[in-house]
């Protein structure tokens, strides 16, 4: 049986007499790709930032490893809509970044810095700022850096909504690769529907405000996955079925 890595417990969280999140409850599994999927502006990120204790909720509780979420202990990683690489650093030095905050030792830092910069290919541009980079390889500094520090639960909030077609793909490749390679626990936010359909093993459909789970959707289709299967097609159908009321 697989260990319960997060476990959403009756979670409420309000924002004065406005409720966003009302009486949630779900389980992610360790080692799982969940997606979460519901309309702009429902709650998604007010989710993530319960997570990461930005905010507190209001009753209920999330629990990782079956305790209360707890910074200091629990190893996460955020991955935020906006880019968030550091331009004032160098792409090594911001893969670089958690690993330095958690005073890991350097010959540790050097190490597992090389091995991330080459499993998304930034080997040769480790010593480049920002600013001389694309739009995609940022994205892949930042995911980089997040799984540099071997995160046992990674949060990722619409890291692609900016990027075209055939950029998301190829960064959505990269991430199921390194989500494979470490068994990193993934709770990916998304509005788009394929996206879900193409990353996750669950899909967690939520609702409008006050937002609840309409419902948990297992995704059993076999990877590499193909956009234009019929399979594909049909559960990206369903999905969508259930959310047309945008």
């Amino acid at each position: 049986m697989n260990e319960i890595k997060v476990k959403v417990d009756h979670m409420t969280k309000c924002f004065g007499d406005l409720k966003v999140l009302d009486d949630i409850s779900f389980e992610v599994k360790k080692g799982e790709f969940l997606c979460i999927v519901g309309p702009t502006g429902c709650g998604k990120t007010t989710f993530l930032n319960c997570i990461t204790k930005l905010y507190t909720p209001t009753s209920g509780e999330i629990l990782v490893n079956n305790e209360p979420v707890n910074l200091k202990k629990h190893n996460i990683a955020y991955i935020f809509q906006e880019y968030s690489a550091m331009p004032w650093l160098t792409v090594e030095q911001n893969v670089a970044f958690g690993l330095n905050v958690k005073h890991t030792p350097k010959d540790i830092v050097k190490k597992e810095v090389a091995q991330v910069l080459e499993t998304v290919g930034l080997t040769k541009y480790k010593d480049y700022y920002p600013v001389e980079l694309s739009t995609s390889m940022i994205q892949r500094v930042v995911i980089a850096r997040a799984f540099a520090t071997k995160p046992e639960l990674l949060l990722m909030d619409e890291p692609y909504g900016q990027l075209d077609v055939e950029l998301r793909f190829r960064l959505e490749d990269e991430l199921i690769r390194l989500w494979k390679q470490t068994g990193t626990t993934v709770i990916f936010i998304t509005h788009n529907i394929e996206e879900a359909v193409y990353l996750s093993e669950n899909i967690l459909v939520l609702t409008n405000k006050p937002t609840t789970i309409k419902e948990r959707i297992e995704n059993p289709l076999p990877r590499p996955r193909v956009v234009t299967d019929p399979e594909f097609i049909d559960l990206r159908n369903q999905v969508t079925e259930l959310i047309k009321w945008w």
